[in-house]
């Protein structure tokens, strides 16, 4: 007697069971950090308006860099994002869902620190940084690894 076959053996299902577990164990932690990285963006995306401002204010020699500047609402992902009036940094600081990461932005002219009441001499630049805990890095792009 000729005998069909009519469907997958167990073996056959364990396998594939076993393939789709291994790939699930690596893409969840990469998909978890892909959205942590995705929520400090949006912190950094709400700190580009604050770079506009200070650097305005720098061009026009302010004495005080966050004239015209309403700091944004905070949100699920961004606790807040604050200026220094004399120094224009900027820090923006995530929530728990973001990481928890403090970014701060600072602003420089020529190699230097811009101040308040001195217009710059050359192209603004921004220097980013987050804070010693290597553990953040993970989490904010490569040019605020210190």
């Amino acid at each position: 007697m000729k005998s069909i076959q009519k469907g997958f053996t167990l073996i056959e299902l364990m396998i594939v069971v076993a393939i789709i577990g291994i790939l699930a164990a690596i893409a969840i932690p990469a998909y978890q950090n892909y959205l942590v990285r995705s929520r400090v963006t949006e912190a950094l995306n709400l700190a580009a308006a604050a770079e506009t401002n200070v650097a305005e204010n720098a061009a026009n020699a302010s004495a005080d860099l966050t004239v015209g500047w309403t700091a944004p609402a905070a949100t699920s992902n961004v606790a807040s994002v604050a200026i220094d009036a004399n120094t224009g940094v900027i820090t923006v600081v995530t929530t728990a869902a973001a990481g928890a990461v403090t970014l701060t932005l600072t602003p420089n002219s020529a190699g230097a620190a811009i101040a308040a009441g001195t217009v710059p001499t050359d192209a603004i630049t921004w220097v980013c940084a987050v804070g010693a805990n290597a553990a953040f890095y993970k989490y904010v792009p490569a040019n605020c690894r210190n």
